[in-house]
């Protein structure tokens, strides 16, 4: 009995009342799986594994829960928003992931329900992606719904990964967008879209982006280029004001820990990146001013730390 309901879960992420009375348990039964933490309900009606739910992130909780709303839906629905969003990019940071989005496909209006949010919406052809079991919203429409459920920086951090991967297509959503100006919730919609870059590779990368705009500094050249006296590519720089000869790196966890080459250490990783500091500031004279995600939360005063090394280039 198990393993079919594990087989279900492999495949949809959760298995509902109804498959667990299918297999054989009945209502004490499953209450008392719930009871010893064999079973995590995820919904009423609806339950994965504890020992899956466990070791799932923020992100795949939301997703198991998606699929459990969607399989235990009495109206037609596709996943959409914030929702359908997390279907296309692990990169996020600042969305409610409380509530299941999802748009009804019959036009009626959804009825109010806990976690869930239920969206009415005219779908047009080609909206809805995903096999017949998950119908999702297509990337393009997912990302500008995304917009009107969320503030502008979170909506930046997952449209510039879903830009970045090529998940979506900048040009493709400004044609789309234009269909919606008339849709609720959309004003910073065509913000977001203009502010939007597939050259940031990261969530620090985007929100020290939204900082810049935000603090009102001129705005960087993203993954700017050295070369050396031959002409070889020595370094990507996060952030770059050439002109004013300063630049910025965000030093996210995953620079140290994630993204070591093979038989390298943190420590090994920490003097790689220095010493490519200290070649692109022989190379340009620029100066360097590394920021973190402690000082994402100080807008103003890493703004300020920028400004000084601007006027210190300016005075010298």
């Amino acid at each position: 009995m198990e393993q079919r309901l594990r087989a279900i879960c492999e495949a949809g992420g959760a298995f509902l009342r109804s498959d667990a009375l299918a297999v054989g348990y009945d209502d004490r039964t499953i209450a008392r799986m719930v009871k010893y933490d064999v079973w995590h309900r995820i919904r009423w009606g609806a339950y994965t594994f504890e020992d899956i739910w466990a070791s799932a992130d923020a992100r795949e909780r939301h997703r198991i829960t998606c699929r459990a709303v969607v399989r235990a839906a009495r109206a037609p629905v596709v996943l959409s928003h914030t929702s359908a969003v997390l279907e296309y990019t692990d990169t996020f940071w600042g969305l409610d992931l409380a509530d299941v989005h999802v748009t009804r496909l019959d036009g009626r209006t959804g009825r109010a329900e806990a976690g869930v949010r239920q969206h009415r919406g005219i779908v047009m052809p080609g909206d809805v992606s995903g096999s017949g079991e998950l119908p999702v919203m297509s990337p393009d429409r997912a990302a500008l719904e995304l917009t009107t459920v969320t503030d502008t920086e979170s909506a930046l951090v997952s449209i510039n990964a879903m830009l970045n991967t090529g998940v979506v297509d900048l040009e493709d959503m400004l044609r789309r967008y234009e269909s919606m100006v008339t849709w609720p919730h959309s004003l910073k919609t065509g913000l977001v879209l203009r502010r939007a870059d597939g050259r940031l590779e990261s969530a620090g990368e985007s929100r020290s982006d939204h900082l810049f705009w935000f603090q009102d500094l001129p705005r960087p050249i993203p993954q700017f280029p050295i070369h050396d006296a031959s002409g070889r590519l020595v370094a990507r720089l996060d952030f770059a004001w050439p002109a004013l000869r300063v630049w910025v790196e965000f030093d996210g966890v995953g620079k140290y820990t994630k993204h070591l080459r093979p038989g390298e250490t943190t420590s090994d990783a920490v003097m790689r990146e220095k010493r490519r500091e200290d070649l692109v500031r022989e190379l340009t004279g620029w100066i360097c001013i590394r920021i973190t995600w402690a000082d994402l939360q100080h807008p103003a005063r890493t703004a300020a730390r920028i400004r000084a090394a601007f006027a210190q280039q300016r005075a010298a």
